[in-house]
């Protein structure tokens, strides 16, 4: 409440009116606060401006969808008209989106089979319904949209195009995906990098790897620029077959290419290395990756645990320091691998003190990592240390600091 408070503030101050930006900033603050009752009043007041357009509705449709109020979502939609705005396709649109990102794609569905009368649905409204059943997945459902998309006459632009090459091969039917690649080419669109890392992914994974490198070689000989995403396909593709040779091949090509690898390119080798026990080598790609690229969480997750399972805590301790010196935040999962660490270790001193920290910095514990550490503190009879804490994280229960 205290953005809105400053909003109000703001609001009567001699020559500032706000703008929409404002607007559209304090009723989403509202919205995720659940102040319903607030945010439709400043509603009244945008309308009273002229400053209402269909990107507010659209606004409180994805809060309200996000919040799982589904019906609360399209009344959004159908009471435009009383706020003097005309709904669209570009709300519908919105719609759908928003009931397809928070896992409705049926209610999504069944609102797009009662109004694609009104609202002409262009390709845009096809891919956000296959990204829908993509993510359910319902691949029968994704081929349906797909199939009466073109037969109304709607012709597939290269995103739809991607959704469905990604849906299928998901669904571990990469022939069929080849033939929607192949339907491309003969309309005249061309595969972009993004599809050409599905297909060298999904060969990875069925370690069908020449046809990985195939697939990939293919998309450099028809022009299409290699990007790190792709490259890191093919590197998962080496992993998968503990080609690591293969890896440092691509490596070495990625930088004579002029391709920075990302947090993305470090985490595959460091899971295929950690994976086959190669540990002493995970750390030597760690430190070399580390001078070219921007260590993620997971990357710390992943070295930390890695130093831990070998008992190597002064290690561990060491990727934090390094990790904060970089003034990395950490998320929930480092502070919790770098805690069981600590715990299994013995060292419940230290643990709670990286408790303490993780609840103080408005992050909330996992179920799993709180449990484990007191039950340590019950069984060396710290229970005024355990209650402290508690106490702590009830607090940030009931006043979050963060998401």
């Amino acid at each position: 409440m205290l953005s809105y408070r400053f909003f109000e503030w703001a609001g009567r101050q001699h020559n500032y009116m706000h703008s929409v930006e404002a607007y559209h900033t304090v009723i989403g603050s509202l919205a995720k606060i659940r102040q319903f009752d607030i945010m439709w009043s400043l509603l009244s007041s945008m309308r009273n401006r002229g400053l209402l357009s269909t990107e507010t509705f659209c606004i409180i449709m994805r809060r309200y969808a996000r919040m799982q109020k589904v019906d609360e979502a399209l009344y959004t939609f159908n009471i435009m008209e009383k706020y003097n705005v005309t709904p669209n396709l570009a709300a519908f649109n919105g719609l759908l989106s928003a009931l397809c990102k928070s896992k409705n794609v049926r209610k999504a569905q069944e609102i797009f089979d009662k109004m694609k009368e009104r609202f002409v649905p262009d390709s845009k409204t096809y891919s956000i319904l296959l990204e829908g059943w993509g993510r359910e997945p319902n691949l029968p459902k994704a081929r349906e949209v797909f199939r009466e998309m073109v037969r109304v006459g709607c012709n597939p632009d290269i995103v739809t195009y991607g959704i469905m090459v990604d849906i299928l091969c998901k669904a571990g039917r990469v022939d069929e995906a080849l033939d929607i690649v192949k339907s491309m080419n003969d309309s005249g669109r061309r595969p972009t990098s993004f599809i050409y890392s599905i297909l060298v992914h999904t060969y990875g994974v069925q370690n069908r790897i020449e046809d990985a490198i195939d697939t990939f070689l293919e998309m450099a000989k028809n022009g299409v620029k290699l990007d790190v995403v792709v490259y890191n396909a093919l590197i998962s593709a080496f992993c998968k077959v503990n080609k690591f040779q293969n890896v440092f091949r691509v490596l070495k090509e990625m930088n004579v290419k002029g391709v920075r690898p990302n947090a993305r390119t470090c985490n595959i080798i460091l899971n295929g290395l950690i994976g086959q026990g190669m540990t002493d080598e995970a750390f030597r790609v760690f430190r070399k990756m580390i001078k070219v690229c921007e260590p993620d969480a997971d990357t710390y997750t992943l070295m930390i645990k890695m130093f831990f399972e070998r008992d190597q805590l002064e290690m561990a301790l060491k990727v934090w320091r390094y990790m904060k010196s970089k003034k990395f935040v950490p998320s929930m999962h480092v502070y919790s691998v770098l805690i069981n660490g600590l715990c299994a270790m013995g060292k419940v001193s230290d643990a709670c003190m990286f408790m303490e920290e993780m609840i103080e910095k408005g992050i909330q514990p996992s179920v799993t990592t709180f449990k484990k550490l007191r039950q340590l503190l019950i069984k060396e009879d710290r229970c005024d240390v355990l209650e402290f804490l508690q106490e702590k994280m009830n607090l940030l229960v009931k006043e979050p600091l963060c998401d």
